[in-house]
C-alpha cells in the first residue's frame, strides 16, 4: 500500500462579512494555544498548520497515511483545529479555490516572499488561490518519473472532480475552477512533457531554473512533480474541496493513478506522448466546465460527456483501487459528484441565489459555505 498525504490551503474570512481577513498568524497562534481541546491527529510522523503566500490563508498537511478512512479523519481534524483558532479571532474557515468576495489580502512577509513580490509584481498580490496537493509514495526517482510520464493526461480529471472556485472577488467567473486560470499565470505552471528518466527530469528542471524565472525548485509549479523533500509524486492540480469527502475521492484517485502508472512503467508500457499544449487544453476544459459538460477523453484526446470520461478514469484505475481497498469509497464518491455536483455547484446555488447588490445576503452565503467546509 502506497502511503499518501494531503496539503490543503484554506481561506480565512470575516465572521460577519465573509470577506477575506489577514489573520493567518493570529489563527495559527490561537489554534496552537487551544490544541488541547481540539487536538491534532495523533501520529508521530507529523501534520501541521502553517502560513501560505497570503495572510488570508493557512495551509494544513496530514501525515503520511495508508487508509482513506484515516485520511478523512486527519483532514477533518485539521479543519476543525483551524476553525477553533479562527473563531477565537473573529474569523471563519472557508474551503474554496478562490475568495468568493472581494477584500484586501496582504502577502506574507519573509525573505523569499519579498523576492517573489518584487519579481512578479501585481500577480503576487492577486494570487489568492487555494489548492489541494496530494503526495503519493514512490520507490525512487526512476519509478517517480515513470509515473509522471503516464499520469499526465489523466491529471486534468482531478481538477474536474475537485472544481470549487466559480466565484472570485464578488463575480461569477463562468468557470467551475477559476483558480486554475489564476494558477496558470505562473510561468512555471502546466503539464510536464514526457521525460523518460530521472536525468531528463533533472535536466528539465535545471533548464527552468537557469532562466532565473522561477526563484527555486519549489516554484516548479507543474501539474505534477517529484517532491524535493519527500519520496513522493506530488499532484497539484486540484482545487481545495468544499467537502472533505471530495478531497478523499481526489486522494484515492491520485494514489490509484500513481499505482497504475507505476505498474505500466514496470511492465514497459509506453507513456502516451501527448504534447504538453494538448494536455493543457484538457486542463482548461476541466477548469471551465468541471463535471457539467464534456471533458477531454485521455485515450483519444476527443471531447466526450463528463460521465463517460469519469467512467473511463474509474476503469483505468480499477485494479489499483481494488487492491488498495479504495474502490467502494471512490466509486461511490464519483457517483455522488456526478449526481449532485462539485463544490462549485454548491457555491453557485448559494451565491447565485443572493442579490448581487445585497452585501449581507452574499455574506450569509459565504458563511454558509464556511459551515459546510468544516462539517457544521
Amino acid at each position: 500500500m502506497r502511503l499518501l498525504g494531503v496539503e490543503e490551503e484554506l481561506l480565512l474570512v470575516d465572521a460577519t462579512t465573509g470577506a477575506p481577513r489577514n489573520l493567518a498568524a493570529e489563527v495559527i497562534r490561537a489554534a496552537d494555544e487551544h490544541g488541547a481541546s481540539t487536538p491534532a491527529p495523533s501520529d508521530d510522523r507529523g501534520g501541521t498548520l502553517g502560513h501560505e503566500l497570503h495572510k488570508t490563508q493557512v495551509e494544513t498537511d496530514t501525515p503520511p497515511l495508508e487508509s482513506l478512512s484515516a485520511l478523512d479523519h486527519a483532514l477533518r481534524a485539521w479543519r476543525e483545529r483551524t476553525r477553533s483558532g479562527a473563531l477565537e479571532v473573529g474569523a471563519r474557515v472557508l474551503a474554496s479555490g478562490t475568495s468568493p468576495l472581494r477584500g484586501e489580502s496582504t502577502v506574507e512577509r519573509s525573505p523569499r516572499y519579498d523576492v517573489m513580490a518584487e519579481r512578479y509584481g501585481l500577480m503576487i498580490a492577486e494570487q489568492l488561490v487555494c489548492g489541494c496537493h496530494v503526495h503519493v509514495e514512490v520507490s525512487g526517482p526512476e519509478e517517480g518519473v515513470g509515473v509522471l510520464d503516464r499520469i499526465r493526461t489523466w491529471v486534468p480529471l482531478l481538477l474536474a472532480v475537485s472544481a470549487n472556485s466559480p466565484w472570485a472577488q464578488s463575480t461569477d467567473t463562468a468557470y467551475e475552477s477559476y483558480r486554475w486560470q489564476m494558477q496558470m499565470r505562473w510561468p512555471s505552471a502546466g503539464p510536464l512533457p514526457v521525460l523518460g528518466s530521472p536525468d531528463a527530469y533533472r535536466s528539465y528542471v535545471d533548464a527552468m531554473l537557469a532562466t532565473e524565472v522561477p526563484l527555486d525548485e519549489a516554484m516548479v509549479y507543474t501539474d505534477a512533480r517529484l517532491s524535493a523533500e519527500h519520496p513522493t509524486v506530488e499532484i497539484r492540480t486540484a482545487d481545495v474541496c468544499l467537502d472533505v469527502r471530495d478531497t478523499v475521492v481526489v486522494a484515492g484517485l491520485a494514489r490509484a493513478l500513481v499505482e497504475t502508472g507505476a505498474r505500466e512503467w514496470a511492465e514497459g508500457v509506453p507513456a502516451p506522448d501527448v504534447p504538453a499544449p494538448l494536455v493543457r487544453l484538457a486542463g482548461w476544459k476541466a477548469g471551465r466546465y468541471g463535471l457539467t459538460a464534456d471533458l477531454v477523453h485521455p485515450p483519444t484526446g476527443t471531447s466526450r460527456p463528463a460521465a463517460d470520461v469519469v467512467a473511463e478514469l474509474l476503469d483505468h484505475v480499477d485494479e489499483a483501487l481494488r487492491d488498495a481497498g479504495d474502490h467502494a469509497v471512490v466509486s461511490a464518491g464519483l457517483a455522488r459528484l456526478l449526481a449532485e455536483g462539485t463544490g462549485s455547484q454548491r457555491q453557485r446555488e448559494l451565491l447565485g441565489g443572493a442579490d448581487p447588490d445585497d452585501e449581507d445576503a452574499l455574506a450569509q452565503a459565504v458563511l454558509a459555505l464556511s459551515r459546510l467546509s468544516v462539517g457544521e
